[in-house]
């Protein structure tokens, strides 16, 4: 019987990966980007300044940063720029998987904003979830 590992190994990012990417400003209010999650069923919405190819320029909020603001009571005044994530882990579409599920646990992550190889921009994200259905399936699937 294959180990996960193995079968990250046959797979590659983009193979797990969701090809869109939702956004909003830094200015959007917290619980307009909760709105955004709950109706596109997602974990996080990538931030940023209208200049999506400098990394610099964007970040994420992620369910776990919703959380917090909402554990605090700060909804109301807090904003996407202001609860997003200081560090935004990324990864290439052509990395391995295992690759992948490495760099998530290494900086205690449930998402990874997959960039373009060649721009360096935001094209998907891959969440947890991505990589359990991996693991849940055959081996066969990825040879």
């Amino acid at each position: 019987m294959p180990t996960s590992t193995s079968r990250l190994a046959h797979a590659r990012v983009r193979d797990a990966m969701h090809h869109a990417v939702l956004s909003c400003a830094p200015s959007t209010p917290l619980e307009e980007v909760a709105r955004v999650m709950a109706q596109h069923r997602v974990h996080c919405v990538v931030v940023h300044d209208g200049e999506l190819s400098r990394a610099s320029a964007w970040s994420v909020v992620s369910d776990r940063d919703l959380m917090a603001a909402a554990g605090a009571d700060r909804l109301d005044e807090t904003t996407a720029g202001a609860a997003a994530a200081t560090s935004v882990p990324q990864i290439g579409a052509d990395e391995p998987l295992a690759r992948a599920a490495q760099v998530m646990a290494e900086h205690d992550v449930s998402h990874l904003v997959v960039v373009g190889e060649s721009t360096g921009r935001p094209e998907g994200i891959l969440s947890t979830l991505d990589v359990a259905m991996v693991v849940a399936l055959s081996r066969s699937q990825w040879t």
